[in-house]
Parts: structure tokens; sequence; C-alpha cells
């Protein structure tokens, strides 16, 4: 659904998938386990819902993925991508995605490239990495990740395609941001 197909739905649809994604971004914050099936509920009977729910699809098998990865999180299991990118520089890789760069003038997309020491762009003419050690907070904002230095006014922000992507990529570097504060004491 097109932007413009979105002001021509019918208010009360307007409203339904409204209040809908504020129920799924309060399911993916809370890591609420029970909420796929009440959302997908939801899509399936509420009739201001139902006719364009593509987005709302992806979104529900998106919050799918992350309650499973969430767990292997949990239990200390990061994924491991075989990826020979020289942006990985030899590091173990746990995550890979086709990204934008929306900030940057050129608005380069290449790959962001999650391994166990920093978040890496390839793409375009220049390419951030942000170490762990040097990452404050990881913000998902629709799909997009941004990385927020510590000490600094500066970040990177990465707009991910899918809404999948922008979870994983998400909760992967989180995880790896917490660890990298746990080995230096909490100091960032």
């Amino acid at each position: 659904m097109g932007l413009f197909d979105w002001f021509r739905r019918p208010r009360a649809a307007q409203q339904a998938a409204r209040a809908w994604r504020t129920a799924w971004e309060t399911a993916v914050s809370t890591l609420d386990h029970e909420a796929p099936a009440r959302l997908e509920a939801q899509l399936r009977t509420d009739p201001a819902l139902n006719e364009d729910v593509e987005i709302e699809e992806e979104m529900l098998e998106a919050l799918r993925d992350l309650l499973a990865l969430e767990r292997e999180l949990a239990a200390s299991r990061l994924p491991a991508i075989e990826t020979s990118h020289r942006a990985a520089a030899g590091e173990i890789c746990h995550y890979s995605a086709p990204v934008s760069m929306p900030d940057d003038p050129a608005q380069p997309t290449g790959r962001l490239l999650l391994t166990s020491g920093r978040a890496a762009f390839a793409g375009g003419s220049r390419t951030p990495a942000i170490p762990w050690h040097a990452a404050r907070e990881v913000v998902r904002a629709g799909r997009d990740l941004i990385f927020v230095r510590a000490g600094a006014a500066d970040g990177a922000r990465f707009r991910c395609n899918t809404y999948m992507d922008a979870l994983r990529g998400a909760a992967i570097a989180r995880h790896l941001t917490r660890a990298a504060s746990l080995r230096s004491g909490g100091r960032l």
C-alpha cells in the first residue's frame, strides 16, 4: 500500500490499522509471546483491517521471528553467518542485511554487517563502522536502525528493507552492545 492509498483508506480502517500497529509495537517492546495469536486474529476478524494487510502480515512474521531469536539470545546463542566479506574483517558475522543510509546525501545502499566486534556498513564511498564498546544505544524506529555512539553527538541510521531485518538487527546489536559493556565493566 502506497502513501496515497493510506490516505484513501476509510477513516475507520486508518484508525484500526494505527491501533493494530501500536499493539504490535507494544508486543515488540515487551516481547509478548501471546501477541502473535491475538494480532493475527485481529487481522483476520476486524473488517476494517482485512482488506490490505500485506505490511501487517510482514510485521506479524517479524514479531514471531524476533520472539524465537530472543529465546536464542537469552541462551547466549548468537546466529553465525558465513561471509567472506572484507567488512567482516575475519570476525564472526552474526547478521547481514541489505540497507540504505537515508541521512547520507548520496543515500548509499549496501550491507549492514554485525560482527563480534562491530557494526559495519559495506557500500557507498564511506564505510562507517561502530565498535560495540563505542555504541551507547541501538534504537529501532520502524524499519530504521539507529546506532548512537557513546560520548558523541553522532551515530548512524540504516534503513532496512523489511521489518524482520530491522527487528533481528536491533536485537542482535543490543545483545552485542550489552556484552561489550559487561566486558568493559559497564563503562561506556
